[in-house]
């Protein structure tokens, strides 16, 4: 800094006053100062200057998997909106690790971001809980409930309207051996339960639908479907709740040279590449990731540079109709 004075001829209060952009400086000084800038190629001490703020103009995102599709349309979504606001995205892998997401959260929280975006992979874990009752700085939280004392902004899928309008078309194909490949006790996964068993309901038909549960990844819905296969009596359309469980149990489908919307009808969640590429094309539980995370991005701005207060949008889900769905 004390180089771009020399070289424009003003005081190092004149420099600070251009950069920091002072109202109180004639367009004369300023245009002196930024030839000054350009011509030495000054960084300004970003560091330094947040510091002088206090803010840092910068976001953590934290994330379980960043190798699913669906994180990075969200991501995408947020860094978009964050950066036309001159905030950077800095974003952690948490790999499937509570404890390492816990342990991100605090890091991040020492990096002095002025807020957090985080997708946390369960609900319930202590060492998650506590990390974030201990946070001073605005949460906007992905799809996902946590204890009302946290206060927390979220942006919500209406994944049980959509499951609802899924379960009432394959109920109204005439299945009614149903299998539901789902995830951990999230909420994504409780709402899509609770929206199948709203159609059986619908229908005046008690939930018999076949659950098989476990970690939202590429493994476990191939190994469901492949226990949903080889049942003595297989479900006539199985739904997959999540689209890593949606290309674990595809795979399967190659593997066993089934035609889907012939030997098997079949929903899957997000319209991800494949469901287009795989023929028939897939049927799909279909939202907006990118606008969940711009709506993530706009609820946190929001609360940094209004202090509004915590908040909950809902985002709505549609069921998509293909020909991998038809009458058992």
């Amino acid at each position: 800094m004390r180089q771009v004075a020399e070289r424009a001829g003003v005081a190092m209060s004149s420099v600070s006053r251009v950069l920091s952009g002072h109202p109180d400086v004639s367009p004369a000084m300023s245009e002196k100062v930024m030839r000054a800038v350009e011509e030495l190629d000054y960084q300004p001490d970003i560091l330094a200057q947040s510091l002088r703020r206090q803010e840092t103009l910068s976001v953590g995102f934290v994330v379980g998997d960043i190798s699913n599709p669906l994180i990075a349309e969200i991501a995408t979504g947020v860094e978009s909106t964050l950066h036309t606001h001159g905030y950077s995205l800095l974003l952690t892998n948490s790999l499937g690790d509570p404890l390492l997401e816990a342990a991100h959260i605090a890091l991040l929280s020492q990096r002095r971001v002025d807020g957090l975006v985080i997708s946390v992979l369960d609900e319930t874990h202590p060492a998650l809980l506590a990390k974030l009752r201990d946070l001073e700085i605005p949460v906007v939280v992905l799809d996902r409930n946590l204890p009302a004392e946290i206060p927390v902004s979220r942006v919500l899928s209406d994944h049980r309207g959509g499951m609802k309008a899924a379960g009432l078309h394959l109920l109204g194909l005439g299945h009614r051996k149903i299998g539901l490949i789902s995830g951990a006790a999230v909420r994504p996964a409780l709402e899509r339960r609770a929206g199948l068993e709203e159609a059986f309901a619908a229908f005046g038909l008690p939930p018999t639908y076949t659950a098989d549960e476990s970690v939202f990844s590429v493994e476990h819905g191939a190994a469901a479907m492949r226990r949903l296969l080889d049942r003595p009596d297989p479900p006539t359309a199985i739904i997959a709740g999540g689209n890593q469980l949606m290309l674990g149990a595809l795979r399967v489908v190659s593997e066993r040279g089934l035609t889907l919307g012939r030997d098997l009808s079949f929903v899957g969640c997000d319209d991800v590449a494949v469901t287009d590429l795989f023929q028939p094309p897939v049927a799909v539980l279909r939202r907006d990731n990118h606008a969940m995370g711009r709506t993530a991005a706009e609820l946190l701005l929001a609360r940094l540079r209004e202090g509004a207060p915590p908040t909950d949008v809902v985002l709505p889900t549609e069921f998509v109709a293909r020909p991998s769905c038809a009458p058992p």
